[in-house]
């Protein structure tokens, strides 16, 4: 499944969360993560989807300094031949996330190609709010899911530029659209949200002189509250400035939550030295943003 796909197929969260009652759990990623798979697989199929588990897990983990939550239910619904269907978080002391899968998908498409899963537990770090303000978690999923795969290991550059390249427009805002607070639709949920998240995420690079970035707001907001918690939407995102020594978060809210304001995507991808032709990214090392660019590829301690 491509991003392209990504509301049809049900991916999100929610915040009534269905009682589970079996399962087996393990310790991954230093979380207590608990499994229930429905439905029969092959030989071996279990193991298989603990690795894609963990391997996702640890994507979180690696992004946050530590697995999202203490513990999280993943339940597993076995339903048509290969593949990875959508998937869901549902809030509450103990989260559940709900995927779909094909009980025939393979080691290659678990492990190499799937981003829902970690796109769900990615979920699981930011408090749970109003309606109106979806737009921040879900863009935040498709923001920090590729650079948490990129800097656990289990995904190129070429691929996360590549994609926000192509993908980052259609989260633009359309004739009479207004800010991401009034207007509510597919692409300025999903993509207008990752265009905020990256746009804060330069700024705040800028604005320290590369000691921090938007992982460093996020790992505070998180070290506080997570998907457990409903929180004020204004308060999480002063957590996050607090601990930049910016009012990038705040700011940038105010300035878009009712407004319509495009981003010069071109002008961007120019200065991070972001260049995409055939479906191909390529690097300038010399453009003007280029080593904040490297600052958000990299892995921080």
């Amino acid at each position: 499944m491509n991003r392209r796909t990504l509301l049809a197929a049900g991916a999100g969260h929610a915040t009534l969360r269905p009682v589970r009652a079996e399962g087996v759990t393990r310790t991954v990623a230093g979380a207590e993560i608990t499994l229930e798979i429905d439905g029969t697989g092959p030989d071996g199929f279990t193991e298989r989807v603990w690795r894609w588990v963990g391997q996702s897990a640890r994507a979180a983990q690696v992004y946050y300094g530590r697995f999202p939550v203490p513990a999280v239910y993943v339940h597993v619904i076995l339903q048509g031949r290969a593949g990875v269907g959508g998937g869901q978080t549902f809030s509450g002391e103990l989260p559940l996330i709900r995927m779909r899968l094909g009980p025939q998908t393979d080691d290659e498409t678990l492990l190499k190609r799937d981003w829902v899963l970690v796109h769900e537990m990615v979920h699981l770090a930011f408090p749970w709010m109003d309606l109106k303000n979806n737009w921040m978690a879900e863009g935040l999923a498709v923001y920090v899911e590729p650079i948490a795969r990129l800097q656990a290991g289990d995904l190129r550059r070429e691929t996360v530029w590549g994609d926000f390249a192509e993908m980052m427009p259609r989260g633009q805002p359309s004739p009479g659209d207004r800010g991401f607070d009034v207007t509510v639709n597919w692409g300025r949920t999903y993509w207008g949200g990752a265009i905020f998240c990256l746009l804060a995420d330069v700024r705040i690079h800028q604005q320290t002189e590369g000691r921090m970035g938007l992982q460093t707001a996020l790992r505070a907001i998180n070290a506080r509250r997570d998907f457990r918690h409903y929180w004020d939407f204004r308060e999480t995102l002063a957590i996050g400035d607090e601990a930049t020594g910016t009012s990038v978060l705040i700011g940038q809210y105010e300035d878009m939550r009712l407004d319509a304001k495009p981003a010069d995507l071109d002008a961007l991808w120019a200065d991070l030295g972001v260049r995409v032709g055939d479906g191909t990214a390529t690097f300038d090392e010399g453009a003007r943003l280029a080593a904040i660019r490297r600052a958000i590829e990299r892995p921080k301690s």
